[in-house]
């Protein structure tokens, strides 16, 4: 698979994965970041992987950063819309700013650089767009009314672009992971971890980045071609649609 993707938080976590499985798979690869500079500079030594600093919930930052990437890469074919952050509150204690933050990243990041790759992917009759929602937004989740809401619009969003797409050779999904084995889930007490989340799934684990990242692999693939529009729930039977 010889072919440009672009992932939005691709220095870290799920992202880090999804980068390196794009990368394995034959594609050239540049990771975005938002704010570490330290680890951002570690996963391109780690990986050769070329990152790039701009937050997604900036459009004109976007628009600059992509054609950075473009001038240094060549042309997207794959978007991967990975960056997310969280700022959970009860609804009654959520701030205007918690509420914003998070649908100008989680939600118009997904514009942001989707609108600036859609025009090059239409006049190449090619591309591959690709976000990362959330469990959360299909089930939703208490304290967080702000993450629920953008990952939810990130399924619709999705499923209008994808008719848009379809005749000009691109393809739009979404993936929605369950709880995966993250430096989040880490801060999680045991005791809560043992006796709360993991009695919830059925496979009695949390699920792996890698295993994120290979159903990115999958769609971002010629074999995936007929695939537009669909939502990919991976969460080890944690919730079922």
């Amino acid at each position: 698979m010889s072919r440009v993707a672009i992932v939005t938080g691709g220095s870290r976590g799920i992202g880090a994965a999804i980068s390196k499985a794009l990368q394995a798979a034959g594609c050239t690869v540049a990771a975005t970041y938002a704010g570490n500079d330290e680890k951002a500079a570690a996963f391109t030594a780690e990986t050769g992987i070329k990152t790039y600093k701009w937050d997604v919930a900036d459009y004109d930052a976007c628009q600059a950063g992509i054609a950075q990437v473009e001038a240094d890469l060549g042309a997207i074919d794959i978007l991967v819309n990975n960056a997310g952050i969280t700022r959970d509150a009860p609804f009654h204690k959520m701030s205007k700013d918690q509420w914003h933050q998070v649908i100008d990243t989680n939600l118009t990041g997904l514009f942001n650089m989707t609108h600036n790759v859609w025009g090059g992917m239409r006049d190449r009759k090619f591309g591959r767009v690709i976000s990362i929602s959330s469990i959360n937004g299909q089930k939703g989740q208490f304290a967080q009314a702000n993450y629920a809401a953008a990952k939810a619009g990130d399924i619709g969003f999705t499923k209008a672009l994808a008719q848009e797409g379809a005749r000009a050779g691109i393809t739009v999904n979404v993936i929605c992971p369950g709880y995966i084995n993250t430096e989040m889930m880490s801060t999680i007490p045991e005791k809560v971890m043992n006796e709360v989340i993991l009695p919830q799934i059925p496979v009695g684990r949390l699920g792996e980045a890698d295993e994120i990242a290979r159903g990115v692999v999958w769609l971002a693939s010629d074999d995936a071609a007929f695939v537009t529009g669909s939502t990919m729930t991976i969460n080890g039977g944690q919730y079922l649609t």
